[in-house]
């Protein structure tokens, strides 16, 4: 694991993350039917040889999410988390998504998924992310929908959450507005989670769209001029 010394990167908005990962990562396993569906969502737009690719995760958590899709290399705040990244094969920098310590349009594709709400400044890090990614590269990002029939539900329990409390829950229609100001074309959305976690009990198929599912996997591919380069 690479630490981003340069920065000095200390982030107490982290400390639940460092301090309980492993009971994070234990979520998974908890509601597998629920994790299991949010990967078949993301999988829609993930290509078919990610292996060829630079690809990027940005928040990596514990790997939970990349190591599946075939992601390769990982940024995440909280070194506990990372390592557990790493035992599952990730290659992990230690930083912030605000401050990302990659060359400008190294990778082809970068994947955010559920730590878009936790960013300090979600803009910031979607331009970050533009900047390293190469013109005509993707980038696929999973969020909690606020704007879903669950929704609600999230909102109204997030202070009450571990990892939640300081989340600031988005819609897809704001990411995707923030993805066509920053010059990404080709934007697409599916859904899943059509239940609580708790009650699913076998994986669901994802639906095209948002609205409906309290997961949405969003897609959109960087211009060859976009605003991050």
């Amino acid at each position: 694991m690479k630490q981003n010394s340069s920065r000095g990167i200390l982030i107490k908005s982290w400390e639940a993350f460092e301090r309980y990962a492993e009971k994070y990562d234990a979520w998974y396993e908890k509601y597998k039917p629920a994790y299991e569906s949010e990967l078949l969502a993301l999988k829609t737009f993930i290509p078919e040889n990610p292996g060829i690719l630079k690809t990027l995760e940005i928040g990596a958590g514990t790997g939970r999410f990349a190591v599946p899709l075939g992601i390769r290399y990982g940024l995440e705040p909280a070194g506990s988390m990372a390592k557990i990244a790493e035992k599952r094969g990730m290659q992990v920098v230690l930083g912030v998504a605000e401050f990302l310590p990659f060359k400008r349009q190294s990778f082809d594709l970068i994947l955010i998924v559920a730590a878009l709400s936790l960013f300090k400044d979600p803009e910031k890090a979607l331009c970050e992310a533009a900047g390293v990614l190469k013109p005509g590269g993707q980038i696929i990002i999973g969020i909690l929908d606020r704007n879903s029939l669950h929704g609600y539900f999230y909102e109204s329990r997030k202070k009450e959450g571990r990892f939640s409390s300081e989340a600031k829950f988005l819609s897809t229609a704001e990411v995707s507005g923030w993805l066509i100001e920053l010059g990404f074309e080709e934007i697409k959305a599916c859904q899943t989670l059509f239940k609580h976690p708790e009650k699913i009990e076998r994986i669901e198929l994802p639906q095209k769209g948002s609205g409906t599912g309290s997961f949405a996997a969003i897609s959109a591919r960087k211009t060859f001029c976009g605003f991050g380069d």
